[in-house]
This record gives structure tokens, C-alpha cells and sequence, in this order.
């Protein structure tokens, strides 16, 4: 498609609001908020040490820590600011969540407040800020409920305890080489790139699709001690190549951030792991389910891909807190697919003959 015919994301969201004759514009108005955010965040990404804005957020007695435990990074703590006051004012939302907050947000008494719940990842991915990997935004739309839009109310914590399927949109920003914004309203997935020229998000990919088969996988294989035998058992196969079950040899990804992972199973296929383990037997999984696993999870169906905990669809799920962790597993439906179901097999039997089982007589 030549330059000039390419819908702007202001004009490619006039052309999805067409679907509802009788919408009132504000949810157009939230994701172009959210979109302008992800651009300030971009340009201040692009200026890394530059703008002095690597390495940890420092507070009295040290780096600040936040809800996750996790140390905060500068860009973190900036990034999460940025999101706020690009939303808080428009009169679209009526509270927000996020990774770096304990709490959900209320939206100040002196802006309105609007139908909508947004939650978000500010900047994920951002321990590799200081080795200049891509990071993201993740973001995920919701509905409030409907008493809290009545009335008025403050925002508790079980407003935005909705399963993934009930998501509005939801959608990243990827800061790498180029800035990408990509998004689904429920009906596929779009992929924008910012014009630097015009400080415009310009249609590049108009309905991303998620190839069914692969060859590539992502996992951190050094937790591999720590997976359940049905991980075990995938990612085994997988590094056995043509001699083993799968008959085909496999590429093994790993970037440590986790939307520089799914934008390059959205581009090329492929499938991402950070599934449940043993390592720390209080943590069901290590990704956030509302502000990561929801967002890329709803992406990747509606690219045709799939998600799961490995032992259902993620989006199913109930969430039952704020910053509920949990395990997932997304990409090529194939590949998905296969994983849940060594979940729902019984564990294949190793040999019973003495010479050939794992602790053999040619075993130490």
C-alpha cells in the first residue's frame, strides 16, 4: 500500500467506530490518549542516557521497590507518570490500575470520569533499558461497572477483576528500531508505525496473523530444573530437532521482555513460555494477569494465535487480585495446543527395563 493511502490511527479508529452507529466517540478519544502516551515514552526511550534517564529510581534508603518487589527503574517510575497524566483528564475513564501501583488509580475530582477502566504495564521489559534492548508498553481497556458510572464511586480493587474476554481492546507499543503501536478492538489486529515525520502512527500491517505452525519457541532454560514435566517434555522434543518426535528442528528465542517476544511471534510465528514451576512454590506463575497475560493474550487470539495457562485459555480466567501472577503460554495455535494437551496426558512412562531407565546400570 503506497505511503499516502495509509490510514493514520486516528482515521483507521474513525473507519472501526462506523461498526457502532450509535458511539459516542469516547472510546477513540481513550486509545488516541493512550497512543500519545506511548509516544512521549518513545521519545524519551530514544534518548537513553542522554536524557539521564537509565538505571534505578533512587529514594531515600536506596533503589524504590514496588508492589512486585521488583526494583524500579527510572523509565519505570517516569513511564507510569506519563500514562496517568495523559489519561487522567479526558473524562474517558473512571480509574486505572497498574504494575507500579499498589492501588488502583482514581481519577482526580476535578477532571470527569468516563465508562472505561485502563490498565497497564508502563514499561515492560525494563531491566534491558540500560543494554539497549526494545522495551514496551502493554494496555488493556475494560468497562466499569455500571453502579461505579452511576454513581460516581470511587474504584475498588474488584472493579477490574474481569476475566480477558471481557477486554474493550487492548494493545503495545513496542520501542525498538521504529515505535509500533499495535491494537486490537475486537475485531483483528492492526499494526501502526510512528512517522517520525509527521509524529503520526501510520497503518504498516492492517490484520496481523499468527502462523499456525512454527519452528521457534522462547523459554528461559535456566529454570529448567524448576518446570512441570509436561514443559519438560515440549521443550525436550523440540531441542531433539529431526532425529526426535517432532520430525523438524527448532530455533530457541530468549529476550527477557516479554512484548519484544510476542511482536516477533506476531511478525513470524512462533511460540512464548514462562509457564508455572516449582522455583517458588507461593508464585502460581511470574507475569501479571490483568496488565500483561489479559492484553497479549486478547492479541494473540485475535490474530488467530492462542493463549493459555497451559492448562486452560488465559482469558477465561477469573482474576481473583490486582497483581495476580500466573503462567502463560502464546503463539502459534499449533504449538499452544499441543503444549495443553501434554498438560491433560498422563506423563508418558519411562522404560521398566533396568538397562534403559533413567537410573540404569549405565547411570551413576
Amino acid at each position: 500500500m503506497p505511503l499516502s493511502q495509509r490510514f493514520t490511527l486516528t482515521q483507521y479508529l474513525i473507519e472501526q467506530r462506523r461498526r457502532f452507529p450509535d458511539a459516542s466517540g469516547d472510546f477513540n478519544a481513550l486509545i488516541l490518549d493512550v497512543a500519545l502516551a506511548c509516544k512521549a515514552i518513545a521519545r524519551t526511550v530514544a534518548f537513553g542516557e542522554l536524557g539521564g534517564v537509565t538505571g534505578n529510581h533512587e529514594v531515600e534508603g536506596g533503589a524504590s521497590i514496588n508492589v512486585q518487589g521488583e526494583t524500579q527503574k527510572k523509565l519505570d517510575v517516569l513511564s507510569n507518570q506519563v500514562f496517568i497524566q495523559m489519561n487522567e483528564w479526558g473524562g474517558h475513564l473512571a480509574g486505572m490500575a497498574s504494575e507500579e501501583m499498589d492501588a488502583p488509580y482514581q481519577i482526580p475530582t476535578s477532571y470527569p470520569r468516563g465508562k472505561y477502566l485502563l490498565v497497564f504495564d508502563p514499561l515492560d521489559g525494563s531491566s534491558n533499558i540500560d543494554v539497549n534492548v526494545s522495551v514496551g508498553s502493554i494496555f488493556s481497556v475494560l468497562r466499569a461497572p455500571a453502579d461505579a458510572i452511576a454513581s460516581g464511586r470511587d474504584l475498588t480493587e474488584a472493579d477490574f477483576l474481569q476475566p480477558g474476554a471481557t477486554q474493550v481492546a487492548a494493545g503495545y507499543a513496542l520501542y525498538g528500531p521504529t515505535t509500533m503501536f499495535i491494537l486490537s478492538v475486537g475485531n483483528g489486529v492492526a499494526g501502526f508505525t510512528l512517522d517520525p515525520n509527521l509524529g503520526e502512527f501510520r497503518l504498516t500491517h492492517p490484520d496481523i496473523r499468527v502462523p499456525e505452525q512454527t519452528q521457534e519457541f522462547a523459554i528461559n532454560a535456566s529454570n529448567s530444573r524448576f518446570w512441570e514435566p509436561p514443559v519438560k517434555r515440549y521443550v525436550d522434543e523440540c531441542l531433539a530437532g529431526k532425529t526426535g518426535p517432532r520430525g523438524k528442528d527448532f530455533n530457541m528465542r530468549w529476550i527477557a521482555s516479554m512484548v519484544a517476544e510476542a511482536h516477533r511471534i506476531l511478525m513470524r510465528g512462533g511460540v512464548f513460555l514462562y509457564p508455572r514451576d516449582t522455583k517458588d512454590p507461593s508464585k502460581p506463575g511470574r507475569l501479571r494477569l490483568l496488565y500483561e497475560a489479559n492484553p497479549i493474550g486478547f492479541i494473540m487470539e485475535q490474530a488467530g494465535g492462542r493463549a493459555s495457562t497451559g492448562h486452560q485459555p488465559v482469558l477465561g480466567v477469573r482474576p481473583s487480585e490486582l497483581h495476580q501472577r500466573i503462567g502463560l503460554v502464546f503463539g502459534s495455535r499449533e504449538e499452544v495446543e499441543r503444549i495443553e494437551r501434554y498438560h491433560h496426558e498422563p506423563a508418558p512412562r519411562a522404560s521398566e527395563t533396568p538397562l534403559f531407565a533413567e537410573r540404569s546400570l549405565f547411570r551413576v
